[in-house]
C-alpha cells in the first residue's frame, strides 16, 4: 500500500463499527481514528473545567486544543462523557475545527481507518471505501446491557434503549452533518451478524477495491 488509503466507517452507537474499524486497521496496517473520541475530548475538557456544555466559545477553544495523539479511550469512554459529546457535536464551528484535524489525520501515510457519524459524507467524501454499519436499536441496547453486566455493573434495558433512541434522533436530526449513509457506502447490518462475519464481509469489500486500484 504505497499511496494513502482511506476507509470511512459510519453508523450509530453500538452497531459494532468501532470493533470493525480496529480489526481493519490492524489487518491492513493503517492508522486508526475513532472520531467520536475527538468530540468526547471537547466534552471532557468542558466538564473538567466546570463549564456549561452550551458555552460554544469554550467548546471551540477545547476543540482547537484536541491532540489526536493523546485521546485516552479509557477516560473518554465514560457514558456521561458520551452523552455530553453528543450535545457539543451539534455546534457547526466545533465540527469544522475537528473535521480539519480529522482530515489531516486521514492524509497521513500510509492512510487510515476513521469511524464516526459523518466520515463518508463530510470528513472524507473521497474515501477509497465507505462502510455504513448499523443494527436495530433493540440489538444495540442488548449489546450495551451485556457490556455493562460483563464488568459487574447493572442497568435497565428499557432505559438503555430509550437512551439509544434519543441519541439516534439527535445524531440523525442535527442540521449540520447528520448521521446518514453516504450514497456510495456499503451497508453492513450487524443485527444478526457476529463481528467475525462483519469483518470478513468488510475485508472482501476492501480487498476488491485494492485489487482494482492495483490494476489501474
Amino acid at each position: 500500500m504505497t499511496a494513502t488509503f482511506t476507509i470511512a466507517i459510519d453508523g450509530p452507537a453500538g452497531a459494532g463499527k468501532g470493533t470493525l474499524a480496529r480489526r481493519l486497521a490492524d489487518h491492513y496496517r493503517l492508522n486508526l481514528l475513532d472520531t467520536g473520541l475527538t468530540y468526547r475530548a471537547v466534552a471532557h475538557a468542558l466538564i473538567q473545567h466546570a463549564l456549561p456544555l452550551d458555552n460554544v466559545s469554550a467548546a471551540e477553544t477545547a476543540a482547537r486544543q484536541v491532540d489526536m495523539a493523546k485521546l485516552d479511550r479509557a477516560v473518554l469512554s465514560a457514558h456521561a462523557i458520551g452523552e455530553a459529546a453528543s450535545k457539543v457535536a451539534v455546534y457547526p464551528t466545533v465540527r469544522r475545527i475537528l473535521v480539519e484535524k480529522q482530515r489531516a489525520f486521514a492524509r497521513t501515510p500510509p492512510g487510515a481507518v476513521l469511524d464516526g457519524r459523518d466520515i463518508g459524507t463530510v470528513v472524507c467524501p473521497d474515501a477509497d471505501i465507505k462502510l455504513y454499519v448499523t443494527a436495530s436499536a433493540e440489538v444495540r441496547a442488548k449489546r450495551r446491557l451485556a457490556e455493562i453486566e460483563s464488568i459487574g455493573g447493572t442497568a435497565n434495558f428499557a432505559e438503555i434503549l430509550a437512551d439509544i433512541v434519543r441519541r439516534d434522533e439527535r445524531d440523525m436530526g442535527r442540521a449540520d452533518s447528520p448521521l446518514k449513509p453516504a450514497a456510495d457506502a456499503h451497508l453492513l447490518d450487524t443485527s444478526e451478524m457476529a463481528i467475525e462475519a462483519a469483518f470478513l464481509a468488510a475485508m472482501a469489500i476492501v480487498d476488491d477495491a485494492l485489487a482494482r486500484r492495483n490494476k489501474a
